[in-house]
């Protein structure tokens, strides 16, 4: 057996991306689990995704430019047989999309490419399979139309919130399927609890203003550290490998310059030491959504920062599949105190109905697995 996958991955300049490289990582051991050993990944930089995980890996196509710049690059590349990717669609068994859940007019780079990728397993009559993704909620109608011609050639779609399964059922799909982030269990494995707040924070901060939201964050932050008396403990979920300070980094030290409780940052490394941080949190606040993932699935009380659609998309649909719905949004942090004591007081509660939701969700994480493979061994 010969699958090939893409996911938002490749480190380049030594800036990691957590949480898309945690969804292509538990595919990797997921299908190696169930016997598919020879797999090719798509890859920004194939050399490192190839090393990190032991895979075959080639370039992406990439998609750059105006709409009609991608639509003459997605002819191009479909009209030559030659194309490594096509080349390498050929010559597998199977063809998956997994991770970067972002199939949105705000990233179309990201729909063009895997409409070209669904359209060469489509022409080779490869079995296709779609997993862990969120849809929009931002889809102009050109862009909604090639999603749903995209997810609408594959076996099924796995989406991994509410929102996006509404979304695609107005698309008029049927082929899909509620599922939960393909990371929920990456490396999962009992973990002590620590007395630390996790907080995760992405420098994006919508259209708020900064300066407000900030500031806003740091008294949130040193409520915290008040109410609870845990300690505050930064950990970047884009960052850099190197002890620069980049990405989530820059958020973290501009919050923290804000803040009167004294702070620290554990810098990136990779998926599973970010996934047992968060688990082993007692308290997890973030603006990120894979922070969110790992520690819900441990029933970690939890509180999601939106700044936008795109956010509270994926921050409550990673709450409400394991029993949480604590959010800030970016726009009403002057209720986050509030929330954080509610959250607070409830934690054993929390606790409680988080693991078994968990147990509830291995058990279907488990079949979806067993789903995925099976399509790609047919």
């Amino acid at each position: 057996m010969k699958i090939v996958v893409i996911g938002d991955v490749g480190v380049l300049d030594e800036m990691v991306h957590i949480g898309d490289e945690a969804m292509f990582e538990e595919f990797v051991v997921q299908a190696r689990g169930r016997g598919i050993r020879n797999i090719t990944g798509i890859s920004a930089n194939p050399g490192e995704t190839a090393a990190r995980y032991g895979i075959d890996a080639i370039e992406r196509i990439g998609f750059s430019g105006s709409r009609d710049d991608m639509v003459s690059r997605m002819l191009a590349v479909l009209t030559d047989p030659a194309h490594p990717l096509a080349v390498a669609i050929r010559e597998s068994d199977g063809v998956v999309v997994t991770g970067g859940g972002n199939m949105s007019s705000l990233w179309p780079m990201h729909i063009f490419e895997r409409a070209t990728i669904a359209a060469m397993a489509d022409r080779e009559s490869k079995p296709f399979v779609v997993t862990g993704q969120t849809i929009g909620p931002e889809l102009t109608a050109d862009d909604a139309e090639l999603v749903a011609e995209l997810l609408g050639s594959a076996r099924f779609v796995g989406l991994r919130e509410p929102a996006s399964f509404a979304l695609c059922t107005r698309l008029g799909l049927t082929n899909i399927v509620q599922t939960i982030d393909d990371a929920s269990f990456l490396a999962v494995a009992p973990e002590p609890t620590e007395g630390y707040c996790l907080v995760t924070l992405a420098n994006h901060v919508g259209d708020h203003d900064r300066d407000t939201v900030e500031p806003a964050i740091a008294r949130m932050l040193d409520h915290v550290a008040t109410t609870t008396g845990l300690e505050v403990v930064f950990s970047p979920h884009f960052g850099s490998l190197t002890s620069d300070k980049r990405g989530d980094s820059l958020m973290h030290e501009r919050v923290a310059s804000h803040m009167v409780a004294p702070s620290r940052e554990i810098p990136a490394t990779d998926a599973t030491a970010s996934a047992r941080l968060a688990r082993r949190a007692s308290l997890v606040i973030s603006s990120r959504y894979h922070p969110v993932v790992f520690a819900v699935s441990a029933g970690v009380p939890t509180i999601g920062i939106p700044v936008d659609g795109y956010t509270t998309v994926k921050l409550t649909g990673a709450l409400v599949n394991f029993g949480q719905s604590s959010i800030v949004p970016a726009g009403a942090l002057d209720e986050a105190a509030a929330v954080v004591d509610a959250v607070w007081g409830d934690r054993a509660g929390v606790r409680e109905r988080g693991r078994a939701a968990s147990g509830d969700n291995q058990v279907r994480s488990d079949a979806w697995w067993d789903r995925v493979v099976g399509a790609l061994l047919q």
